[in-house]
């Protein structure tokens, strides 16, 4: 993973590799910034020669992908054509919070309004009595739209990016060949279908909806056979391999699936889901664009079918990262194979100091300030136990306590009851906590490893994904501003 480079007066200047940054740590030319994205300060340098950089953007309503690399361009000799190649030097996946922003605005909903019937009188609920700006987005949405512009804002802080590029839609080819095409002529072309299979592909997951089969051809299937009257409305379609299209024939499901009557509750769950992820990201590109356009840079905006056209001709597996380095209009990817940095929105606390149990009632009050002994929970630190059963260096996440015990979150688990005498900050909570993953976490290892809280807008990762620098690195970070050792951070 590159490392990001500020001269002497704090601009950006082009990133640097690993062992280059090491080099310049240990000969005292340079000091660390921060721990992640991991950047550096040179002493001694005041500009540089810089090369075009891009920010690729893959928007998502959980994960949104970030690509930042290095464009140069090619010409063949023989016949003169120009190939566009883009060198990989950094990626990171933004974890939103927009489901626990919703689920927090619906208990304050629901206690507002317990303690509303408790202590007035009836009145009628009134409605549309608050007028709403024009461009409005609900919080959830909001906070994706917030997040992913920060922390656009945040590498344009760190790098010299000289373009943008965002997913944004499919192009409508059938108006572009045709553009007096409307209603039902669309369902008579060459696009027959292939909104309809897009969403079932989404919707499904890409996988067998009866056998859970993936990476096999998958044909449309009806859940209520047309010979038993069923229709091709999208709520009576899903996905199956051939095989199991043929066991089932015109069989209904009830028959078909008698004896795992689990797997039958599942698929007539599913089917009546809407595609709620998919309406976050409509629901926001626009915002997004409109707002990376009042950056001054030159934005680029490719559709959805151009990055998968891109990834599955250059053979690149499937992941946010790499769907954001795949989008518009490229040639050929090289060095995408390095590490992730994975960003989760943590939030800054809560305004609340009391907690509840799920009826309402309080059962503890938090402390009235976040600070203790000068350390706030999320906070980075670095903590030396000389003797006892927690003997030894421990680094990550610090929970903060009112009696000056913390605990300390590494990727090796929890270390809980270390006094604030041994700890020592290595960077401020800013927001968010950080996960390096050394491979690419695809979308079937992501579900393997969080099958049930995928709901919870967050990633979760075992530790042995996660990695840091190498322990040389780690010293001489130490000296500087400690350790660059991500922790797997859970709340």
């Amino acid at each position: 993973m590159a490392v990001f480079v500020l001269d002497k007066q704090k601009r950006p200047l082009m990133p640097c590799t690993e062992k280059r940054a090491r080099l310049l740590l240990e000969r005292g030319r340079a000091v660390v910034v921060r721990l992640a994205p991991f950047t550096i300060r040179l002493k001694d340098r005041i500009g540089g020669a810089l090369q075009p950089l891009r920010l690729k953007l893959d928007p998502g309503s959980r994960v949104t992908g970030l690509a930042l690399v290095r464009e140069s361009e090619t010409c063949d000799a023989d016949t003169g054509a120009v190939e566009r190649l883009e060198h990989g030097l950094w990626f990171g996946e933004l974890v939103h919070r927009g489901q626990a922003i919703r689920e927090a605005l619906t208990r304050r909903r629901h206690y507002r309004r317990a303690r509303r019937s408790r202590k007035t009188r009836y009145r009628a609920p009134r409605f549309l009595n608050r007028p709403r700006r024009e461009g409005w987005l609900p919080p959830s949405l909001q906070h994706r739209l917030d997040t992913t512009v920060n922390w656009v804002q945040r590498l344009r802080r760190l790098a010299p990016i000289t373009a943008l590029s965002q997913e944004l839609v499919r192009f409508d080819t059938q108006a572009l060949q045709n553009p007096e095409i409307s209603g039902v002529e669309y369902q008579q072309g060459e696009l027959a279908g292939y909104e309809v299979r897009e969403y079932l592909l989404e919707k499904w997951r890409r996988t067998c909806a009866y056998c859970g089969a993936m990476h096999v051809p998958l044909e449309i299937e009806h859940i209520v056979p047309r010979a038993r009257g069923g229709s091709d409305r999208v709520s009576n379609l899903t996905l199956a391999c051939r095989a199991c299209n043929q066991r089932k024939a015109n069989q209904s499901i009830e028959d078909f699936l008698q004896r795992q009557p689990a797997l039958l509750h599942q698929i007539q769950a599913q089917a009546r889901a809407p595609l709620k992820d998919a309406t976050a990201v409509n629901a926001t590109r626009w915002a997004l664009l409109n707002a990376l356009k009042t950056t001054g840079l030159p934005v680029e905006t490719a559709s959805g079918g151009r990055t998968k056209f891109n990834r599955t001709r250059l053979d690149i597996p499937k992941t946010h990262a790499l769907d954001a380095a795949c989008v518009g209009a490229v040639d050929q990817v090289r060095d995408w194979n390095r590490p992730v940095l994975s960003i989760r929105a943590t939030g800054r606390g809560a305004y609340s100091r009391t907690r509840t149990f799920n009826n309402g009632f309080p059962r503890g009050y938090l402390i009235r300030h976040k600070r203790v002994q000068g350390f706030q929970t999320g906070d980075w630190v670095r903590a030396e136990v000389l003797k006892g059963k927690k003997a030894g260096v421990h680094v990550g996440r610090v929970a903060i306590r009112r009696t000056g015990s913390f605990n300390v979150q590494t990727p090796g688990g929890t270390v809980e009851g270390l006094s604030h005498r041994y700890c020592r900050v290595l960077q401020r909570a800013d927001g968010y906590g950080y996960t390096i993953h050394t491979k690419p976490v695809t979308e079937d290892a992501r579900r393997a490893a969080t099958p049930n809280r995928a709901t919870r807008g967050a990633l979760f990762l075992p530790a042995s994904q996660g990695r840091g620098f190498s322990r040389k690195t780690d010293e001489h970070s130490a000296r500087c501003s400690g350790p660059y050792a991500p922790s797997s951070i859970r709340e």
